[in-house]
Protein backbone atom coordinates (compact mmCIF):
# COMPACT_ATOMS: atom_id res chain seq x y z
CA UNK A 1 0.00 0.00 0.00
CA UNK A 2 1.92 2.94 -0.57
CA UNK A 3 2.70 6.33 1.72
CA UNK A 4 0.12 8.85 2.65
CA UNK A 5 2.66 11.17 1.31
CA UNK A 6 2.75 9.23 -1.85
CA UNK A 7 -1.22 9.38 -2.22
CA UNK A 8 -0.77 13.05 -1.55
CA UNK A 9 2.09 13.49 -4.14
CA UNK A 10 -0.83 11.53 -6.49
CA UNK A 11 -3.53 14.27 -5.65
CA UNK A 12 -1.59 16.92 -6.47
CA UNK A 13 -0.73 15.78 -9.41
CA UNK A 14 -4.29 14.93 -10.46
CA UNK A 15 -5.44 18.13 -9.03
CA UNK A 16 -3.24 20.01 -11.68
CA UNK A 17 -4.06 17.99 -14.63
CA UNK A 18 -8.21 18.65 -13.73
CA UNK A 19 -7.40 22.19 -13.90
CA UNK A 20 -5.55 21.99 -17.48
CA UNK A 21 -8.27 19.67 -18.59
CA UNK A 22 -11.24 22.22 -17.50
CA UNK A 23 -9.40 24.79 -18.69
CA UNK A 24 -8.75 23.51 -22.20
CA UNK A 25 -12.42 22.38 -21.98
CA UNK A 26 -13.59 26.33 -21.91
CA UNK A 27 -10.81 27.52 -24.57
CA UNK A 28 -12.28 24.40 -26.65
CA UNK A 29 -15.84 25.58 -26.14
CA UNK A 30 -15.43 29.19 -26.74
CA UNK A 31 -13.69 27.85 -30.21
CA UNK A 32 -16.16 26.17 -31.00
CA UNK A 33 -18.71 28.99 -30.48
CA UNK A 34 -17.16 31.04 -33.28
CA UNK A 35 -16.93 28.26 -35.20
CA UNK A 36 -20.32 27.81 -35.18
CA UNK A 37 -21.20 31.17 -35.48
CA UNK A 38 -18.57 31.42 -38.57
CA UNK A 39 -20.40 28.43 -40.52
CA UNK A 40 -23.83 30.28 -39.56
CA UNK A 41 -22.81 33.18 -41.56
CA UNK A 42 -22.07 31.02 -44.69
CA UNK A 43 -23.64 27.59 -45.06
CA UNK A 44 -26.86 28.83 -46.32
CA UNK A 45 -25.66 30.74 -49.22
CA UNK A 46 -23.50 27.65 -49.87
CA UNK A 47 -25.72 25.19 -49.46
CA UNK A 48 -28.37 26.87 -51.76
CA UNK A 49 -25.40 27.50 -54.18
CA UNK A 50 -24.38 24.25 -54.43
CA UNK A 51 -28.66 22.93 -55.07
CA UNK A 52 -29.18 25.38 -57.46
CA UNK A 53 -25.81 24.52 -59.48
CA UNK A 54 -26.39 20.68 -59.50
CA UNK A 55 -29.94 20.80 -59.59
CA UNK A 56 -29.15 22.74 -62.93
CA UNK A 57 -27.13 20.63 -64.24
CA UNK A 58 -29.02 17.67 -63.71
CA UNK A 59 -32.20 19.23 -65.57
CA UNK A 60 -29.73 19.24 -68.70
CA UNK A 61 -29.99 16.94 -70.93
CA UNK A 62 -26.48 16.82 -72.07
CA UNK A 63 -23.23 17.63 -69.79
CA UNK A 64 -22.23 21.06 -69.96
CA UNK A 65 -18.62 21.18 -68.68
CA UNK A 66 -16.15 18.80 -68.49
CA UNK A 67 -16.33 19.36 -64.76
CA UNK A 68 -19.73 17.50 -64.59
CA UNK A 69 -18.66 14.45 -66.81
CA UNK A 70 -17.12 11.00 -64.93
CA UNK A 71 -14.18 9.94 -66.87
CA UNK A 72 -12.07 6.83 -66.56
CA UNK A 73 -10.24 7.30 -63.03
CA UNK A 74 -6.39 6.46 -63.66
CA UNK A 75 -5.31 9.25 -61.04
CA UNK A 76 -7.10 10.62 -57.58
CA UNK A 77 -5.95 13.52 -55.05
CA UNK A 78 -7.48 13.44 -51.68
CA UNK A 79 -7.98 16.75 -49.63
CA UNK A 80 -7.35 15.37 -46.12
CA UNK A 81 -8.73 17.62 -43.09
CA UNK A 82 -7.04 17.34 -39.54
CA UNK A 83 -5.89 19.19 -36.62
CA UNK A 84 -2.76 21.13 -35.97
CA UNK A 85 -2.86 19.98 -32.89
CA UNK A 86 -4.14 16.46 -30.28
CA UNK A 87 -6.16 16.08 -27.49
CA UNK A 88 -8.78 15.97 -29.28
CA UNK A 89 -10.39 12.40 -28.57
CA UNK A 90 -10.00 9.85 -31.99
CA UNK A 91 -10.63 13.00 -34.08
CA UNK A 92 -6.93 12.62 -36.24
CA UNK A 93 -7.20 9.06 -35.67
CA UNK A 94 -10.32 8.92 -37.53
CA UNK A 95 -9.38 11.08 -40.51
CA UNK A 96 -6.07 9.13 -40.92
CA UNK A 97 -7.45 5.85 -40.66
CA UNK A 98 -10.11 6.93 -43.81
CA UNK A 99 -7.12 8.16 -45.69
CA UNK A 100 -5.16 5.02 -45.74
CA UNK A 101 -8.05 3.05 -46.61
CA UNK A 102 -8.91 5.26 -49.23
CA UNK A 103 -5.08 5.42 -50.39
CA UNK A 104 -4.97 1.23 -49.86
CA UNK A 105 -8.41 0.78 -52.25
CA UNK A 106 -6.74 2.88 -55.21
CA UNK A 107 -3.37 1.78 -55.24
CA UNK A 108 -5.08 -2.17 -55.36
CA UNK A 109 -7.49 -0.81 -58.29
CA UNK A 110 -4.96 1.54 -60.10
CA UNK A 111 -1.55 0.87 -58.61
CA UNK A 112 0.97 2.40 -56.81
CA UNK A 113 1.70 6.21 -57.62
CA UNK A 114 -1.74 7.01 -57.96
CA UNK A 115 -2.85 8.98 -55.39
CA UNK A 116 -1.64 12.06 -54.50
CA UNK A 117 -2.53 13.84 -50.54
CA UNK A 118 -3.41 17.56 -50.13
CA UNK A 119 -3.03 17.67 -46.26
CA UNK A 120 -4.91 20.34 -44.62
CA UNK A 121 -3.61 19.95 -41.13
CA UNK A 122 -0.45 19.17 -39.51
CA UNK A 123 -1.21 16.07 -38.09
CA UNK A 124 -2.29 14.28 -41.22
CA UNK A 125 0.91 16.11 -43.46
CA UNK A 126 2.94 14.65 -41.08
CA UNK A 127 1.40 10.85 -41.38
CA UNK A 128 1.06 11.07 -44.83
CA UNK A 129 4.57 11.73 -45.30
CA UNK A 130 5.52 9.04 -43.04
CA UNK A 131 3.83 6.85 -44.50
CA UNK A 132 5.51 7.43 -47.88
CA UNK A 133 2.43 9.46 -49.64
CA UNK A 134 2.69 11.62 -52.58
CA UNK A 135 1.92 14.88 -50.21
CA UNK A 136 1.28 18.34 -52.19
CA UNK A 137 1.60 21.68 -50.13
CA UNK A 138 1.78 22.47 -46.78
CA UNK A 139 -1.52 24.34 -45.80
CA UNK A 140 -1.61 23.70 -41.95
CA UNK A 141 -1.62 27.33 -41.39
CA UNK A 142 -5.44 27.66 -42.71
CA UNK A 143 -6.65 25.58 -39.82
CA UNK A 144 -6.04 28.03 -36.65
CA UNK A 145 -6.72 30.40 -39.33
CA UNK A 146 -9.54 29.60 -41.90
CA UNK A 147 -8.73 31.82 -45.28
CA UNK A 148 -11.09 31.89 -48.29
CA UNK A 149 -8.17 33.11 -50.40
CA UNK A 150 -6.26 29.95 -49.57
CA UNK A 151 -9.03 28.00 -50.23
CA UNK A 152 -9.89 29.69 -53.77
CA UNK A 153 -5.93 29.04 -54.23
CA UNK A 154 -6.43 25.27 -53.66
CA UNK A 155 -9.67 24.51 -55.81
CA UNK A 156 -7.87 26.69 -58.67
CA UNK A 157 -4.85 24.39 -58.52
CA UNK A 158 -7.23 21.23 -58.03
CA UNK A 159 -9.50 22.95 -61.09
CA UNK A 160 -6.45 23.00 -63.50
CA UNK A 161 -5.25 19.53 -62.85
CA UNK A 162 -8.42 18.28 -63.49
CA UNK A 163 -8.91 20.46 -66.65
CA UNK A 164 -5.46 19.35 -67.97
CA UNK A 165 -6.15 15.71 -67.06
CA UNK A 166 -3.55 14.88 -64.57
CA UNK A 167 -6.27 13.46 -62.08
CA UNK A 168 -9.43 12.33 -63.15
CA UNK A 169 -10.96 12.77 -59.39
CA UNK A 170 -10.45 14.49 -56.00
CA UNK A 171 -12.42 13.68 -52.51
CA UNK A 172 -12.31 15.65 -49.75
CA UNK A 173 -12.30 13.66 -46.41
CA UNK A 174 -13.26 15.04 -43.58
CA UNK A 175 -15.21 15.59 -40.38
CA UNK A 176 -19.12 16.95 -41.04
CA UNK A 177 -20.40 19.08 -37.87
CA UNK A 178 -23.68 17.94 -37.06
CA UNK A 179 -23.96 19.14 -33.78
CA UNK A 180 -21.83 19.72 -30.74
CA UNK A 181 -22.15 16.07 -29.56
CA UNK A 182 -22.38 14.73 -33.59
CA UNK A 183 -19.26 14.61 -36.13
CA UNK A 184 -19.84 12.39 -39.09
CA UNK A 185 -16.40 11.28 -40.94
CA UNK A 186 -17.26 12.55 -44.77
CA UNK A 187 -15.94 11.31 -47.69
CA UNK A 188 -17.32 13.74 -50.62
CA UNK A 189 -16.69 13.90 -54.46
CA UNK A 190 -15.66 17.28 -55.19
CA UNK A 191 -14.53 16.72 -58.93
CA UNK A 192 -16.40 15.62 -60.93
CA UNK A 193 -19.30 17.56 -59.96
CA UNK A 194 -21.18 14.63 -58.56
CA UNK A 195 -24.92 15.28 -59.64
CA UNK A 196 -26.09 12.42 -57.48
CA UNK A 197 -25.74 12.82 -54.30
CA UNK A 198 -27.55 16.14 -53.98
CA UNK A 199 -30.39 14.29 -53.34
CA UNK A 200 -29.43 11.97 -50.17
CA UNK A 201 -27.17 15.35 -48.73
CA UNK A 202 -27.61 16.02 -45.10
CA UNK A 203 -29.00 19.53 -44.66
CA UNK A 204 -29.92 18.75 -41.14
CA UNK A 205 -27.40 20.29 -38.62
CA UNK A 206 -27.58 22.41 -35.30
CA UNK A 207 -25.56 25.14 -35.70
CA UNK A 208 -26.90 26.61 -32.18
CA UNK A 209 -26.16 24.46 -29.13
CA UNK A 210 -23.03 23.15 -28.02
CA UNK A 211 -24.21 20.54 -26.06
CA UNK A 212 -22.58 17.30 -25.72
CA UNK A 213 -25.43 14.78 -24.19
CA UNK A 214 -27.35 12.20 -26.07
CA UNK A 215 -30.37 13.03 -23.78
CA UNK A 216 -29.85 16.76 -24.81
CA UNK A 217 -29.14 16.06 -28.82
CA UNK A 218 -32.60 13.00 -28.56
CA UNK A 219 -34.92 15.70 -27.31
CA UNK A 220 -33.36 18.42 -29.96
CA UNK A 221 -34.22 15.89 -32.86
CA UNK A 222 -37.28 14.82 -31.31
CA UNK A 223 -38.55 18.73 -31.56
CA UNK A 224 -36.87 18.88 -35.00
CA UNK A 225 -39.62 16.40 -36.35
CA UNK A 226 -42.47 18.10 -34.64
CA UNK A 227 -41.83 21.48 -36.59
CA UNK A 228 -43.52 20.86 -40.26
CA UNK A 229 -43.96 22.95 -42.67
CA UNK A 230 -47.03 24.28 -44.02
CA UNK A 231 -48.11 22.52 -47.04
CA UNK A 232 -47.46 25.44 -49.78
CA UNK A 233 -45.79 27.94 -47.90
CA UNK A 234 -42.59 27.23 -49.87
CA UNK A 235 -42.64 25.89 -53.00
CA UNK A 236 -39.60 23.92 -55.12
CA UNK A 237 -36.95 24.96 -57.83
CA UNK A 238 -38.40 24.89 -60.71
CA UNK A 239 -36.33 22.52 -62.82
CA UNK A 240 -36.96 24.77 -66.05
CA UNK A 241 -33.98 26.93 -65.77
CA UNK A 242 -33.96 30.18 -68.22
CA UNK A 243 -29.74 31.19 -68.73
CA UNK A 244 -29.22 34.63 -68.94
CA UNK A 245 -26.70 35.98 -70.92
CA UNK A 246 -25.47 32.76 -71.72
CA UNK A 247 -24.77 28.96 -70.35
CA UNK A 248 -20.49 29.05 -70.50
CA UNK A 249 -21.13 32.84 -68.93
CA UNK A 250 -23.09 31.67 -65.97
CA UNK A 251 -21.40 28.13 -65.05
CA UNK A 252 -17.86 29.65 -65.85
CA UNK A 253 -18.79 32.26 -62.81
CA UNK A 254 -21.05 29.86 -60.89
CA UNK A 255 -18.32 26.23 -60.88
CA UNK A 256 -15.19 28.43 -59.34
CA UNK A 257 -17.28 29.89 -56.82
CA UNK A 258 -18.79 26.73 -55.96
CA UNK A 259 -15.58 24.78 -55.76
CA UNK A 260 -13.65 26.96 -53.33
CA UNK A 261 -17.14 27.37 -51.00
CA UNK A 262 -17.33 24.00 -51.11
CA UNK A 263 -13.74 23.57 -49.95
CA UNK A 264 -14.27 26.85 -47.45
CA UNK A 265 -17.23 24.90 -46.19
CA UNK A 266 -15.23 21.27 -45.65
CA UNK A 267 -12.41 23.42 -43.74
CA UNK A 268 -15.19 24.82 -41.18
CA UNK A 269 -17.04 21.52 -40.79
CA UNK A 270 -13.24 20.00 -39.70
CA UNK A 271 -12.35 22.94 -37.31
CA UNK A 272 -15.69 23.12 -35.61
CA UNK A 273 -15.79 19.14 -35.01
CA UNK A 274 -12.26 19.22 -33.60
CA UNK A 275 -13.23 21.62 -30.91
CA UNK A 276 -16.06 19.96 -30.17
CA UNK A 277 -13.90 16.83 -30.59
CA UNK A 278 -11.82 18.36 -27.96
CA UNK A 279 -14.53 19.80 -25.80
CA UNK A 280 -15.60 16.59 -25.00
CA UNK A 281 -12.51 14.87 -24.64
CA UNK A 282 -11.49 17.28 -22.54
CA UNK A 283 -14.82 17.47 -20.45
CA UNK A 284 -14.43 13.35 -20.20
CA UNK A 285 -10.85 13.71 -19.10
CA UNK A 286 -12.14 16.30 -16.09
CA UNK A 287 -14.72 13.77 -15.20
CA UNK A 288 -12.45 10.98 -15.03
CA UNK A 289 -10.11 13.20 -12.77
CA UNK A 290 -12.88 13.77 -10.70
CA UNK A 291 -13.51 10.42 -10.25
CA UNK A 292 -9.70 9.78 -9.59
CA UNK A 293 -9.62 12.42 -6.61
CA UNK A 294 -12.24 10.86 -4.85
CA UNK A 295 -10.77 7.42 -5.32
CA UNK A 296 -7.61 9.20 -3.75
CA UNK A 297 -8.83 11.23 -1.15
CA UNK A 298 -10.89 7.70 0.49
CA UNK A 299 -7.59 5.94 0.31
CA UNK A 300 -6.11 8.82 2.00
CA UNK A 301 -8.41 9.29 4.57
CA UNK A 302 -8.57 5.35 5.26
CA UNK A 303 -4.77 5.34 5.13
CA UNK A 304 -4.93 8.26 7.70
CA UNK A 305 -7.28 6.92 10.16
CA UNK A 306 -5.51 3.90 10.02
CA UNK A 307 -2.59 5.49 10.97
CA UNK A 308 -4.26 7.24 13.66
CA UNK A 309 -5.67 4.16 14.95
CA UNK A 310 -1.93 2.57 14.82
CA UNK A 311 -0.96 5.57 16.98
CA UNK A 312 -3.56 5.02 19.73
CA UNK A 313 -2.83 1.40 20.22
CA UNK A 314 0.51 2.29 20.88
CA UNK A 315 -0.19 4.47 22.99
CA UNK A 316 -2.59 2.35 24.73
CA UNK A 317 -0.36 -0.58 25.18
CA UNK A 318 2.82 1.62 26.44
CA UNK A 319 0.32 3.06 29.24
CA UNK A 320 -0.73 -0.01 30.13
CA UNK A 321 2.64 -2.21 30.10
CA UNK A 322 3.92 0.69 32.34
Amino acid sequence: MPSLKEIKGRIASVNSTRKITSAMKMVASSKLHHAQVAIQNMLPYETMLEHILKSFLAAEAEPQTIFDVERPVKRVALVVFSSNSSLCGGFNANVIKMMTRRVDEYRQQLGEGSVEIYPVGRKVAEKARKLGYDVKGNYADIVDHPNVQKCIDIAMELGTKFADGEIDRVELLYHHFKSAGSQILTNKQFLPIDLRAELGRDHERDLTSNVATLKAQEYLRKNRRKREVKEGETAPINDNFIVEPDMNTVLTQLIPKLAHLMLYTALLDSVASEHAARMVAMQTATDNADELLRELNLQYNKGRQQAITSELLDIVGGSVNN
